[in-house]
């Protein structure tokens, strides 16, 4: 099936978004995405496109397919959006401290390695003045 006006195939959406189709019916397993059907067709609609995009946009940020799946579905149940922001809200302060705990984390290594570094060069430079 060949895009129209607003319906899209599977491969359609692989190849824009450049993922695999097997990614996309996973997330259909996921119940992210869920394609009206003619048969077997799968077809698309402007909604799974922009479900498409902000799955592929959530993943980028950290969050979990579940966590999405959560907003997908707090705005089906409540068009108006308030919960969903509000939730959106926590889950983006939640992966913001995991992130300044992860850099705090590799400041520490960064800094432990700098010093191992320093060690062995001392050392190697010792080495080497004894072998002269």
């Amino acid at each position: 099936m060949r895009r129209t006006q607003d319906t899209f195939s599977i491969g359609d959406l692989a190849r824009e978004f450049d993922i695999t189709t097997r990614s996309i019916r996973f997330y259909e397993d996921q119940g992210l995405l869920i394609p009206e059907r003619r048969g077997q067709t799968r077809i698309y609609h402007q909604k799974d496109r922009v479900r498409l995009k902000l799955i592929l946009r959530g993943k980028r940020l950290g969050f979990t397919l579940a966590e999405t799946k959560t907003l997908f579905d707090m705005y089906d149940r409540d068009g108006s959006s308030v919960n969903q922001l509000q939730t959106m809200l926590r889950l983006i302060e939640d992966k913001k401290s995991a992130l300044r705990q992860q850099l705090e984390d590799i400041k520490v290594v960064l800094h432990e390695l700098t010093a191992v570094e320093a060690g062995c060069r001392a050392e190697l430079n010792e080495k080497s003045k004894e072998s002269l």
